[in-house]
């Protein structure tokens, strides 16, 4: 079985930004043209008004709402040290753009708290969309298409229990290095947090990735393979050189210039491992993977 091969190549950039708003939902697959210049209207109405609301509740989060003025730093501090300028030093990106977004979303998002990583992850989604709107609609579909999968205190804990559920499944001996090396897994938060955005080459191989995370194809949880097949570039490394924990996350961090074309491959190849060996797979696990969709 081949599963996702008409994907692994990803979308053709020239389309690249137009399919995201119909990958992430911001428009309907079914959808007329009329219907998409009514939508597209109806959330930049929507944009519009949240930016009002916030800015006149603002002055009060600042004197009210401990914390909200650290947030504000942060926030500004991480946008600044983007590198946003094209090889003849041209700005490409509006920095004070990016700040207003990730201020909005912090405060319009009751069910988590701004996370460093979240300026890096909405620079790609100022790279496909211009409109200050659809920035802001294609980040917020975006979680919510994948279940807020990135996000610390609601899907990244879930994704390293899984993880280590996985690697005790698959390979005993190396979830066995791992646990007696202390809190390794648990350590790989910032893959998830960051979807794998700085194991890559380029924003193109994180671009791919991510639109097979958003069509739910070919399992729900696909990211935590996705992690596994990154743990297995180091495995034999680890388990020989009987390496500590902090030379495994040392040597975890230094994975970087992955081609997604191959990681999407491979990763699809463990999860055909789970359709092959259904009845060995244990019940807690295939409930992780549930049902390829055809």
């Amino acid at each position: 079985m081949q599963i996702l091969t008409t994907w692994v190549a990803g979308l053709d950039p020239a389309v690249r930004p137009e399919a995201w708003k119909f990958l992430t939902g911001y428009y309907s697959w079914c959808s007329s043209c009329d219907e998409r210049l009514m939508a597209n209207s109806r959330k930049r109405h929507s944009y519009e008004s949240l930016c009002i609301m916030c800015e006149k509740i603002q002055p009060l989060l600042e004197t009210q709402h401990q914390g909200f003025a650290e947030v504000q730093t942060l926030i500004k501090s991480d946008v600044q040290r983007l590198y946003v300028k094209d090889a003849q030093g041209n700005a490409l990106v509006d920095k004070n753009q990016l700040e207003k977004i990730l201020l909005l979303n912090y405060m319009c998002n009751t069910e988590a708290e701004y996370q460093q990583g979240f300026h890096e992850m909405l620079l790609l989604f100022r790279l496909l969309a211009e409109k200050e709107h659809e920035i802001y609609w294609l980040f917020q579909f975006f979680l919510q298409k994948t279940e807020n999968s990135c996000i610390m205190n609601i899907g990244v804990e879930k994704n390293l229990l899984m993880l280590r559920a996985l690697i005790a499944f698959l390979d005993p001996v190396f979830a066995e290095h791992l646990e007696a090396k202390g809190q390794v897994i648990p350590a790989l938060f910032p893959w998830f947090c960051l979807f794998f955005q700085r194991v890559f080459r380029s924003f193109d191989d994180v671009w791919r990735l991510w639109e097979v995370f958003l069509t739910g194809l070919p399992c729900k949880n696909f990211q935590v393979i996705v992690a596994y097949t990154i743990l297995l570039i180091v495995r034999d490394q680890v388990v020989t050189e009987d390496l500590s924990g902090d030379e495994i996350l040392m040597l975890c961090n230094n994975i970087v210039d992955l081609d997604a074309d191959d990681l999407i491959a491979k990763a699809c190849t463990i999860y055909e491992y789970f359709l092959k060996n259904n009845d060995k797979v244990p019940k807690e696990i295939q409930e992780f993977f549930g049902e390829t969709k055809e």
